[in-house]
């Protein structure tokens, strides 16, 4: 039915190897059940596969098959709840495996136009996607940054972790409700029939609109030269998207800062420099 790539999820841990040695037989369940043909080649991202596959009536659509953890796990609730608008639709899933059908979309991303129109498309998602977060999806929250700071032999200065996890308590004390994408980023919208955009992958969380900004910094960071272009990313996303610009900085700050110490501990050093440039920035 599908052959795995060898380098997906290898590092991942004994768990998530022991779900990618069930791929194929997973695939195979998921287009029984479904009745589900087989319609191109297996894509993978960094913790699902997707398969092109026609439907009974000849319609086409993808099989993902995701590795559920806090983040993947209420990716249908929140397909559901935006149910198409400027999203991918979900056609059918199964919570407990991990299997969404999903609406066939085209290749080519907003990593493929020019800033100007990739922003413009991000920002009229951050404006159209808002919704209420019902009592099922999880609440923001920030972690112990002093602590694993700590544990990583104190990598990141002092002030930073202790600036951010202030500015971190006191955005959660006075979050909103609204249902957020964590991680909208110009790779995950694609072409689509239905409309010329549409985004996937939603890692969705109840907050502030506002925390969802940062990805749209990091991804395509290597076209900002600068720091005042860095500021004015942020500006722009902010008057675009309808923003409180404020709160936008402070959540950029603090996710900064947690993805500074998330990414050092990964090995993941150009986006680890980033962040440090961007907690700098914006920490004054």
């Amino acid at each position: 039915m599908i052959t795995v790539p060898a380098d997906f999820a290898v590092d991942h841990g004994e768990d998530v190897l022991a779900w990618r040695a069930t791929l194929p037989a997973l695939a195979a369940e998921f287009c029984d059940r479904w009745q589900l043909t087989p319609d191109g080649d297996l894509m993978n991202g960094y913790v699902a596969v997707v398969l092109p596959v026609r439907r009974a009536d000849g319609g086409s659509a993808v099989l993902k098959l995701t590795w559920l953890d806090d983040e993947t796990r209420q990716e249908p609730a929140a397909l559901r709840a935006w149910d198409g608008d400027g999203v991918v639709r979900l056609l059918d899933n199964d919570d407990e495996r991990g299997a969404l059908l999903l609406e066939r979309l085209h290749p080519g991303s907003l990593l493929d136009v020019p800033i100007g129109e990739a922003l413009d498309v991000t920002a009229g998602l951050l404006r159209r996607l808002r919704r209420p977060a019902g009592p099922e999806f999880r609440r923001v929250e920030v972690g112990d940054l002093v602590g694993e700071n700590a544990a990583l032999g104190g990598v990141v200065p002092e002030r930073f972790v202790r600036l951010a996890g202030e500015l971190g308590r006191d955005l959660v004390a006075t979050a909103g409700n609204t249902l957020v994408n964590q991680d909208l980023h110009y790779a995950n919208v694609l072409r689509a029939d239905r409309e010329p955009w549409l985004m996937i992958d939603p890692k969705p969380i109840s907050g502030d609109r506002e925390f969802g900004v940062i990805p749209l910094l990091w991804n395509r960071a290597d076209e900002l030269d600068g720091e005042r272009a860095v500021l004015d990313r942020l500006a722009a996303l902010c008057d675009l998207g309808e923003l409180d610009a404020e709160r936008a900085r402070r959540w950029a700050l603090y996710r900064a800062v947690d993805n500074w110490l998330w990414c050092t501990e990964s090995g993941e050093t150009e986006l680890a420099a980033f962040c440090e440039g961007v907690a700098r920035l914006l920490a004054g």
